[in-house]
């Protein structure tokens, strides 16, 4: 068992084993009565612990809405809910479905086949088939698709005592209420209030009188990692989502937005390191191999380049072989540098640092760092290779061609992720792997070309 799983079970207040052994022997009352004191995440792991002998005897001892609260909050792979749904008789899987967030009920659809997905649209009540077909609906990544429609919305001309009614009538079916969102009679959004500033003022105020017209919104077709750094840059617990009239069509939790930021935090990470998905853990190497392969393929080529490149200076190498020595040392300092530079930038356009800054600022500044950089490392690698080889022609040669790539590699580093993100491309695609191996190519041809250039000095 791993650190993480270990603490986990330390931190865990249920009684695994008591469960566990209620399960196999049929005991539902003890089974019942231990694990539905037990807090919902507790519930959530000791669930996905268990094999496919016992959980099926969990759906027969919870009910579909207690089987709700499990899928809501358990940590599992994406690819798993298929399997789990298909365990489950279809009327109970259609039924806790329909009883979930509709928005977290629409992401588990998301994840399955689409046959499987339709079959349990079409068992459940007409309602909550129509609430999910419409979130369904919805373009992946953007704003309608991570929204929930479940939320109390109020008109601006009613008083304080009817919103009141309206709120409690509606809180038990509503993900929050900590912000109430008014409308007009048409359903356009028009302000905001909190439930402190609601519950604060005199039963016959109206509404149109305490509401906060600044309201701050996003449109449903705006980019899910958008919606995430305004909701971090604003402090909000929930944001509305309108469309391109205005009409407010539902909301985002502060909970889905923890989901998008680790989910885009993983998938820049993933392409930074020339992975196509790190989110799952792949069981089988086959399959791991499979979503390494394009990537390293891609990489072998380049790497051909390279090789090519050298190979292009062979008479050089012939006459002064000492030269590819410091081959992996001039190639590995401009790649360290160029990586530095390009996850400066690429966090730069990810968290909207760089909305704030010239680019041409960050291109400058880089600029000045790799002359720093180079400057100070060409300097201390020059005096190591003349105490080393009692060579100062060949040290100078190694230390002016490491303070020349580190300024083309941090320049490469941070002009690459910003002309992709223009390009309207994911700048996370401009990954380690590639930047290294292009500062490859650009120090070899810099290293060599220079000690062809000064060959008569070498010999």
């Amino acid at each position: 068992m791993g650190t993480a799983d270990s603490q986990k079970k330390q931190n865990s207040q249920i009684n695994e084993e008591l469960l566990i052994q209620a399960l196999i022997d049929d005991q539902i009352d003890i089974f019942r009565n231990e694990f539905i004191e037990s807090h919902p995440y507790d519930q959530a792991n000791f669930f996905t612990s268990l094999n496919e002998e016992l959980r099926p005897k969990v759906y027969h001892y919870l009910s579909p809405e207690e089987m709700a609260t499990l899928f809501e909050i358990m940590e599992i792979d994406e690819t798993e809910y298929e399997g789990l749904l298909a365990e489950m008789a279809p009327v109970y899987a259609a039924e806790m479905l329909s009883l979930m967030y509709a928005d977290d009920a629409a992401d588990v659809l998301n994840e399955i086949d689409s046959e499987q997905a339709g079959s349990y649209l079409t068992i459940m009540n007409d309602e909550s088939a129509r609430e999910l077909k419409e979130l369904l609906s919805y373009e992946e990544y953007t704003a309608g698709s991570i929204m929930t429609t479940e939320f109390v919305a109020i008109e601006a001309n009613q008083t304080v005592r009817s919103a009141m009614y309206i709120l409690k009538k509606e809180a038990p079916k509503a993900e929050t209420i900590y912000y109430i969102f008014v409308v007009d009679v048409n359903k356009k959004l028009v302000g905001v209030l909190s439930l402190r500033t609601l519950i604060v003022s005199d039963d016959d105020t109206m509404i149109s009188e305490i509401l906060d017209d600044r309201v701050v919104s996003v449109s449903v077709t705006e980019d899910q990692e958008e919606v995430a750094r305004q909701m971090r840059d604003y402090n909000f617990l929930a944001m509305p989502v309108v469309d391109f009239q205005n009409h407010l069509l539902g909301i985002i939790t502060v909970d889905d937005i923890i989901d998008v930021m680790d989910e885009e935090a993983s998938d820049d990470y993933s392409k930074l390191a020339g992975v196509s998905d790190l989110d799952t853990v792949d069981k089988s190497p086959i399959s791991a191999a499979r979503k390494r392969l394009p990537w390293l393929v891609i990489l072998l080529f380049l790497g051909m380049m390279t090789a090519s490149l050298i190979g292009q200076f062979e008479e050089t190498l012939s006459q002064k072989a000492i030269l590819a020595v410091f081959i992996p040392l001039i190639g590995g300092m401009a790649g360290n540098t160029g990586t530095q530079a390009l996850a400066v930038a690429v966090r730069g356009i990810a968290t909207g640092d760089l909305e704030h800054e010239s680019k041409w600022k960050l291109v400058l500044r880089e600029a000045g760092t790799g002359l720093i950089t180079g400057f100070v490392c060409g300097v201390v690698v020059t005096i190591v290779v003349f105490i080393w080889q009692h060579d100062l022609i060949l040290g100078s040669l190694v230390g002016i061609s490491i303070f020349t790539t580190l300024i083309f590699a941090t320049l490469a580093g941070s002009l690459v992720p910003l002309i992709m993100h223009k390009m309207k491309i994911d700048p996370a695609v401009a990954s380690g792997p590639f930047i290294t191996t292009i500062n490859d190519i650009i120090s070899i041809f810099v290293y060599f070309g220079m000690a062809t250039m000064f060959m008569n000095y070498l010999i």
